[in-house]
């Protein structure tokens, strides 16, 4: 690891404050890449002449902001950056990994038809008793980075039951396949159940982001799905131009 002792520090922060920004441009500047093993505790004190107890909370927070990832046994690392995913746009997350130059596998948890969901039955104009149900992890690089609950129409779509998603994610299936005419989107951050904690990894007390989109044809929906990832790990955004 290269010395972080030379770089600018902000004085008028608190010294926890100013160790984080020391840690925040080795990651910037690209000289701390993610999965780098950061210094141990003793180094910092050592080399930023801080205490043991500074140190620790500037360590500390940066891992519950998701900047870093403590390892039991093996130490602390600079953790996956944020895959930011737009806003409003209906994408495939293998897409978005790939993109990026990282792996990306899933692992296919449910796939089974079931009787329809009171929340889910009031969404769809056409009467439909049973619905295809599809619960997929998503991870990047080996880390969880999406949980996919989705249910589709049988009616629109009678094939999705039969794919094999192991080749194509149940998102790419549909946009390849089924002709949508309007989404409709909503994104929460929410407390995640203990089946969501323990598939994403989340941290304790850390936050879901939800993205919740029905797609229609016409009047009639195709599919809704929930898609929920590590609130440390994820961010969505996007770019909109004025329409003059």
């Amino acid at each position: 690891m290269n010395n972080i002792s030379n770089l600018k520090m902000n004085c008028t922060a608190p010294l926890y404050q100013q160790i984080k920004e020391l840690i925040l441009q080795r990651i910037q500047n690209g000289d701390w890449q993610a999965g780098d093993r950061v210094p141990t505790e003793h180094a910092l004190v050592a080399e930023l002449d801080a205490s043991r107890m500074t140190i620790n909370r500037a360590l500390r927070e940066l891992t519950q902001e998701g900047v870093l990832v403590r390892r039991q046994g093996s130490g602390t690392f600079v953790g996956p950056r944020k895959l930011e995913s737009g806003l409003l746009e209906i994408r495939n997350i293998a897409d978005d990994i790939a993109s990026r130059g990282n792996s990306h596998s899933a692992e296919l948890l449910r796939l089974e038809e079931v009787p329809a969901p009171n929340h889910v039955a009031r969404l769809m104009a056409r009467e439909e008793e049973r619905l295809f149900h599809c619960l997929m992890l998503h991870s990047e690089n080996g880390v969880p980075l999406q949980l996919e609950d989705r249910y589709v129409s049988p009616a629109l779509v009678p094939l999705f039951i039969r794919q094999d998603f192991r080749a194509e994610t149940p998102s790419g299936f549909l946009i390849r396949t089924t002709p949508y005419s309007r989404a409709d989107h909503r994104i929460s951050a929410d407390m995640p159940t203990a089946e969501q904690r323990r598939l994403l990894r989340l941290q304790e007390g850390e936050a879901v982001l939800t993205l919740e989109r029905h797609t229609f044809i016409g009047d009639d929906m195709i599919t809704t799905v929930r898609l929920f990832h590590p609130g440390s790990r994820f961010a969505f955004g996007g770019t909109f131009t004025a329409d003059r």
